[in-house]
C-alpha cells in the first residue's frame, strides 16, 4: 500500500511517487466536476551536473504565464471559469473552489489544481464555471502556471498523468 508522505504526495516502497491533484472540468454540457487525479509517470533522473537523481516527471513544454495572486481574507470570486487551463499551486493560507455540481474542495498549502473549466456553459440558475474564495482568517497566496494554446481546453479529468 502506497504510504501518505505529505497531504498531496504518497509512494510505495522505494518505487516512484505518485503526485494528487484536483481537475477543475466541465462535461459535454457544460457542467463542471472536480475529479481527485494523480501524477503518477515520474522518471528518477538527474536535472544535471553532479546533481543526485531525483524523481522528476516533465508535464508539458509549452509556452505560460506564471502569475501569483494574494487574495484579502474573505475574498469570493463568485461564479466564473479559470481564466486560461492553469495550474494552480496554494503557497500559503487555505481556499476553497465549488464546482456546478456541488463539489466543494478545501485546499491548503503544497496543493495542487488543474484550473481546466474554460467550456463551462451557464446553467438554469446562472452559475458557470466554479466559485472560489479564501478560508479561514490569513491571506491566501497561490501561483498559477496558465497554458497557452487551444490543446489544453476541453480536458477530461486526469488528462495529465
Amino acid at each position: 500500500m502506497a504510504e501518505p508522505i505529505g497531504n498531496n504526495i504518497t509512494q510505495e516502497g522505494n518505487g516512484p511517487p505518485e503526485l494528487s491533484y484536483w481537475h477543475v472540468w466541465a462535461d459535454e454540457n457544460g457542467v463542471t466536476h472536480q475529479t481527485r487525479c494523480a501524477l503518477s509517470d515520474f522518471k528518477e533522473e538527474s536535472v544535471g551536473g553532479k546533481a543526485a537523481p531525483e524523481w522528476i516527471e516533465t508535464l508539458l513544454t509549452s509556452k505560460a504565464n506564471v502569475v501569483f495572486f494574494v487574495q484579502p481574507v474573505g475574498w469570493v470570486g463568485d461564479w466564473h471559469p479559470n481564466p486560461k487551463p492553469q495550474w494552480i499551486v496554494t503557497l500559503s493560507g487555505r481556499w476553497f473552489v465549488e464546482t456546478m455540481d456541488g463539489t466543494r474542495v478545501e485546499m491548503g498549502p503544497g496543493e495542487v489544481s488543474f484550473g481546466g473549466d474554460q467550456t463551462t456553459k451557464a446553467d438554469a440558475q446562472g452559475r458557470f464555471g466554479h466559485r472560489s474564495g479564501t478560508v479561514g482568517d490569513e491571506l491566501l497566496s497561490l501561483m498559477a502556471i496558465q497554458l497557452d494554446g487551444e490543446e489544453w481546453l476541453g480536458l477530461k479529468p486526469c488528462s495529465f498523468k
